[in-house]
């Protein structure tokens, strides 16, 4: 769960630094997240990445070019600050998820199950 903080905030970092945000976009999410697998993210986070990393493959590329470099090219500003924003989103999700696992409290069926109780069912 670690390896999926640490590969989001690198994509925060470079969200975070300097050029356009169509250029921070690409760079961010093809250096940092696209090839993550969404199955082996945290569930919870599982269907928006899904839906973001097909946000960013929209476009067939052109000579050699990259899907997520066509697809945010064809993209205007706006939309790219919309995906943008969806990658912080999505970082507050995995990090939640993450702190939730470390403190041992899972969610059961919507409420929170004490570590000794999924300790003896599983």
């Amino acid at each position: 769960m670690q390896y999926h903080v640490d590969r989001f905030y690198a994509a925060l970092e470079v969200l975070a630094g300097d050029g356009s945000i169509k250029q921070r976009l690409i760079a961010a999410y093809r250096d940092n997240l696209d090839d993550l697998d969404e199955d082996e993210m945290p569930q919870p986070v599982q269907a928006a990445f899904a839906s973001l990393r097909e946000r960013l493959h929209r476009v067939t590329p052109l000579n050699g070019e990259a899907a997520v470099c066509a697809t945010v090219r064809k993209m205007s500003s706006d939309e790219a600050s919309r995906c943008a924003a969806s990658l912080l989103s999505l970082y507050r999700e995995v990090v939640a998820a993450r702190d939730e696992r470390q403190s041992g409290v899972v969610p059961l069926g919507g409420e929170a199950a004490e570590p000794f109780i999924v300790k003896s069912v599983g």
